[in-house]
């Protein structure tokens, strides 16, 4: 791989407006899963996150870890396997019944009565919880997100970088001052690697280079 295109100060896109009013909706987004049009799905985990792992745990145990649309993602038992509790949120049914049956859990599911039409599904095991809804409706996906922190909280956050004017998303351009301008008051931000994930798949986007940044975000 050429070094060149791995490292972390590559020139980020200047017209980060151009994909302001891109939206997928909720339908779309639960089409997908019917249609079985799930691509971005990683049968084999996220490699950054995996890699980048002890630096994110450091060590501790009994941590609970949360995963905001976290799909099927096989991600969430291998924190499980190392003694960690898991919650979850996925609008799609679907992806959290496939997540328990690919990786060979028991569950059993029970409604929110607080939220109407909410179901959580939880492992027989007991450390893994996915709610079955949606997180866009509550006002602010960062004001949220920071709601749900703890004091000495380590969050890992993945964006991806291309040209937003050859492809209108999703998955969207999240350029680096976006993070910092949601992030930054209350977060210290360090990028732990950039990588090259431009696949042949992705030329269908109209694109010609795609990089994938891993971030991690810590109490300020």
């Amino acid at each position: 791989m050429d070094g060149t295109r791995t490292s972390l100060d590559i020139e980020e896109y200047s017209d980060t407006e151009v994909q302001k009013n891109q939206v997928l909706t909720l339908e779309e987004w639960q089409d997908k899963w019917v249609n079985g049009k799930t691509a971005f799905h990683q049968e084999q985990g996220h490699q950054l996150l995996k890699k980048h792992l002890d630096t994110f745990l450091k060590g501790k145990s009994g941590l609970r870890v949360f995963f905001p649309l976290c799909g099927k993602a096989v991600e969430m038992k291998w924190f499980a396997d190392r003694g960690h509790s898991v919650v979850g949120v996925e609008i799609s049914e679907l992806g959290i019944q496939e997540f328990f049956t690919e990786q060979n859990l028991s569950y059993s599911e029970e409604p929110i009565t607080e939220i109407p039409g909410t179901k959580v599904f939880k492992s027989s095991s007991g450390n893994i919880s996915l709610y079955c809804c949606s997180i866009f409706d509550l006002p602010s996906y960062a004001d949220t997100m920071f709601s749900l922190l703890g004091k000495k909280f380590q969050y890992l956050l993945c964006v991806l970088s291309y040209d937003p004017t050859k492809h209108p998303g999703p998955p969207f351009y999240v350029p680096h001052a976006e993070i910092e301008r949601l992030f930054g008051k209350i977060c210290n931000i360090r990028c732990l690697e950039k990588v090259d994930a431009f696949e042949e798949r992705h030329k269908s986007w109209g694109i010609d280079c795609l990089f994938e940044k891993l971030y991690l975000l810590t109490e300020k």
